[in-house]
C-alpha cells in the first residue's frame, strides 16, 4: 500500500486540476526507475488509463498506480508534499530505503 498524506492530497488535486485530469477517476502514477546518483529514482506522472499489470491503491481520496516492478520497491511508502521556500515539492517517505541522496530524489536498498 501507498499512502498519502493531506498535504500532498491537496497539491496533486491542484495540479491534476491544472494538467486536464480529474483527481476523482484519473490517477497518480508512481514508479521507480534506475538511475540517480543512489542507484534508483523515484517517477510521478498523472494517468487515465491503467495497464493490466497495475496494482490500484485508494488513499486520502487520491488514486494511485504503481506498475508491479516498482511496487516492490514501494511497499509502506508515504508520498507528502514539502512547500515553502526550503521546500522539495513531492516527497517518498520510503522504510525500504537503505540511503538516500541529498535532495531525496534516489535511493537505494
Amino acid at each position: 500500500m501507498i499512502q498519502v498524506s493531506e498535504t500532498a492530497k491537496q497539491k496533486v488535486i491542484t495540479l491534476m486540476a491544472e494538467g486536464g485530469f480529474n483527481a476523482t477517476t484519473d490517477y497518480v502514477r508512481v514508479g521507480v526507475k534506475s538511475g540517480g546518483c543512489s542507484g534508483l529514482s523515484y517517477e510521478l506522472d498523472f494517468d487515465n488509463k491503467m495497464k493490466e499489470t497495475d496494482k490500484v491503491f485508494e488513499d486520502n481520496d487520491v488514486r494511485i498506480i504503481v506498475d508491479k516492478k516498482s511496487f516492490l520497491y514501494l511497499v509502506g511508502t508515504t508520498l507528502e508534499y514539502s512547500g515553502g521556500l526550503n521546500g522539495k515539492g513531492f516527497v517518498f517517505n520510503n522504510p525500504n530505503a537503505q540511503r538516500t541522496c541529498g535532495c531525496g530524489e534516489s535511493f537505494s536498498l
